[in-house]
């Protein structure tokens, strides 16, 4: 079963660490994902945010030559964070779904992992059709 571990900016998990795998003996094909993110923000005026994310998802590599993949996918995102200024303190949490389309590189003997994805997001209320993804990390 193909694994892989990489950091993706971008994407559905925004800043994070993620884990990915083939659910079948094969390079292509059905696989899934899932990963742990965040990134923090202070300024003088509107105190300190704390974001943490969960992206989840399901993938289909398709390809013929064992190293470069077209990918689809689906999924969606846990956020979770707080936000503190000098007078109040507040916790929140929500999540989006998101689609999957992109380039994988991702070599069938291992090593250097790449892609590059757009990554339209949706929740209720809003839709973001060109938010992308670029993720780096090793194959196994």
């Amino acid at each position: 079963y193909a694994k892989a571990v990489y950091a993706e900016i971008g994407g559905p998990g925004i800043a994070s660490a993620n884990f990915d795998m083939r659910f079948s003996n094969k390079e292509d094909g059905v696989g899934g994902r899932i990963g742990i993110g965040g990134f923090s923000l202070s300024d003088n005026f509107s105190g300190h945010t704390t974001i943490f994310t969960v992206p989840a998802g399901v993938n289909y590599l398709l390809g013929k030559d064992g190293k470069n993949y077209f990918e689809i996918g689906a999924g969606f995102t846990y956020v979770g964070g707080s936000s503190k200024d000098e007078f109040n303190s507040e916790n929140f949490s929500s999540s989006f779904g998101n689609l999957t389309l992109g380039y994988r590189l991702s070599p069938t003997n291992g090593g250097f992992m790449f892609k590059a994805q757009i990554t339209p997001v949706f929740a209720r209320g809003f839709f973001i059709p060109y938010y992308a993804g670029l993720g780096f990390g090793y194959k196994f």
